[in-house]
């Protein structure tokens, strides 16, 4: 029999200050986390940022119901920043689209195009510009081997090893003009932001912060922010 008075509870159950049990009501002790009803748990990454966080994803009825961070990872040891921890929106969110969106030279509307047919497309015209602008030499008669009429930016959500393949993809092409942010978003601030020894959005590394005697922040919980970096 559940005593109707709570600070009756808290004394017989051993509970003074009401944190636990005394202080829970019939319909809060009847909650469970979504995850309790997961089928399986798949084992990902989170696709923001160049870290490589790891994620639990909790699947039921072959549908994704949250996504967590992953304790059992060496580099996030289960955290994840505010970007990171919404993932379930970017696998759920009604907005997120399915399909390569394409407008054509001089067109004012998307179409949508399968993926086979947009990598052939890119594909196609990545050897038409190459064979068209590609020069063995220079004008002062020096050798080039290169091409200046196809350039490569990178997203954030490159990893290590992905760009390693890209930035050897786009060599062999002859392709000079690579530009593979960590964080994209900041490509052009990174060069100013380099103080001491960071790089990003943040003015100087995480390490320079113990030199500091005032730390001014703006705009956000810096260690929220960067929960991997503030470890």
């Amino acid at each position: 029999m559940k005593l109707p008075w709570p600070v009756l509870r808290q004394a017989r159950d051993g509970d003074p200050f009401g944190r636990g049990a005394a202080a829970q009501s019939a319909a809060s002790s009847g909650l469970q986390p979504r995850t309790a009803t997961a089928d399986r748990i798949v084992k990902s990454i989170c696709p923001y940022c160049g870290v490589g966080c790891a994620q639990n994803v909790y699947v039921k009825d072959e549908a994704v119901i949250q996504i967590e961070g992953d304790p059992d990872s060496p580099v996030s040891r289960g955290r994840l920043c505010p970007k990171g921890s919404a993932s379930l929106q970017l696998t759920t969110g009604e907005s997120r689209g399915h399909a390569v969106l394409y407008r054509r030279p001089h067109g004012t509307d998307w179409e949508p195009l399968d993926l086979e047919t947009a990598l052939d497309m890119v594909v196609d015209r990545i050897i038409k510009t190459r064979r068209r602008t590609f020069r063995w030499a220079s004008d002062d008669g020096y050798r080039a081997r290169h091409t200046l009429g196809i350039a490569a930016l990178g997203g954030a959500t490159l990893d290590n090893e992905e760009n390693y393949l890209l930035k050897k993809l786009l060599t062999a092409l002859g392709i000079v003009q690579i530009e593979n942010q960590a964080r994209v978003c900041h490509s052009s601030t990174v060069a100013g932001l380099g103080t001491s020894f960071g790089r990003g959005g943040s003015t100087t590394c995480l390490q320079d912060l113990q030199n500091a005697d005032c730390i001014v922040i703006e705009g956000s919980n810096f260690a929220e922010a960067h929960p991997v970096g503030f470890q």
